[in-house]
C-alpha cells in the first residue's frame, strides 16, 4: 500500500498502485475484450448451427463439382443401357406373345418355334442402339455387327441425312463413315464436345470445308435443351 504523508499538497502514493491499478484496468478491459470475442464467437457458431440443420432438414445438400474427365479417356453414351432394355423388352414381349398365340390355337411346333425366333432376333436387330463412343480427335459407333470409326480431326464432310429418322453424316479423309442420331449428341454433352473439338481440328487444317449449317444447327439445339433443363430444374416457366 502506499504511504500517505498528509492530505494536502505533501500527499504522494506509491507508483505500485498507479501500476496495480492500471494493470489491473488493463486486465478488466481485456477480460472484457475476451468476453465480448466469446460470446461474438458463440453466437456466429450457434448460428451457422443452425443454418446447417435448417439446410438438412429442407433436404439442400453442398453442390459437389463431377468427377472431371480426363483427356484421353473415352466417353460414353449415357442413354444406350437404357434403350437397350427397352430394347430387349421390347423383343422379348413379341415373342412371348407369338408364342402364347400358336399355343392357344394349338398349332405351335419346332419349325414355328424356330420362325418366331428368327423373327425376334430380326427385330432386336433392328431395335438394337448402336453405342457411341468418342475420345481424343475419334468417334465410335458400335452396332450388333461391326463398329464404324471416323477421326475427328480428320474430317471431310458433314451433313444431316435425308430420310425418316434424322441422321448426321460424318467421313474423314482415311474413308471412315459414321451415322448417328443427332439425339445422342444433344443428350450427351461431353460426346458434342469431343466431335465439335475434332470438327474444329479439321477446320483449321483445311480438311473440312463444308458442315458448318448442321453442326450450327445441332449447336443451337443443345444450347436450346440445355437451357429448358436449367429451367426444368429451377422451377421456372
Amino acid at each position: 500500500m502506499g504511504r500517505r504523508r498528509g492530505l494536502g499538497p505533501d500527499f504522494t502514493k506509491d507508483d505500485g498502485d498507479d501500476g496495480d491499478g492500471g494493470d489491473g484496468g488493463a486486465d478488466r478491459a481485456g477480460a472484457g475484450g475476451t468476453g465480448e470475442t466469446d460470446a461474438t464467437r458463440r453466437t456466429t457458431l450457434g448460428r451457422a448451427a443452425a443454418g446447417r440443420a435448417a439446410d438438412g432438414r429442407r433436404g439442400v445438400r453442398p453442390a459437389v463439382p463431377p468427377p472431371p474427365v480426363r483427356r484421353g479417356e473415352p466417353v460414353r453414351d449415357r442413354t444406350w443401357l437404357p434403350e437397350l432394355r427397352a430394347a430387349i423388352w421390347c423383343t422379348a414381349g413379341l415373342f412371348t406373345v407369338m408364342l402364347l398365340v400358336d399355343l392357344a390355337n394349338g398349332t405351335l411346333d419346332p419349325w414355328r418355334a424356330l420362325c418366331w425366333t428368327a423373327v425376334a432376333l430380326v427385330l432386336f436387330t433392328v431395335l438394337y442402339p448402336p453405342r457411341v463412343t468418342a475420345g481424343e480427335h475419334w468417334l465410335a459407333s458400335r452396332g450388333p455387327v461391326r463398329t464404324r470409326t471416323v477421326r475427328t480431326d480428320l474430317l471431310v464432310l458433314v451433313r444431316r441425312g435425308d430420310g425418316v429418322a434424322p441422321r448426321l453424316v460424318l467421313r474423314d479423309a482415311l474413308g471412315g463413315r459414321v451415322e448417328l442420331d443427332p439425339k445422342v449428341l444433344t443428350a450427351n454433352p461431353l460426346l458434342w464436345h469431343r466431335l465439335e473439338r475434332g470438327v474444329r481440328r479439321s477446320r483449321e487444317h483445311g480438311w473440312l470445308r463444308c458442315g458448318a449449317v448442321p453442326m450450327q444447327a445441332l449447336a443451337d439445339r443443345i444450347d436450346h435443351d440445355g437451357a429448358r433443363a436449367v429451367f426444368d430444374a429451377s422451377g421456372l416457366e
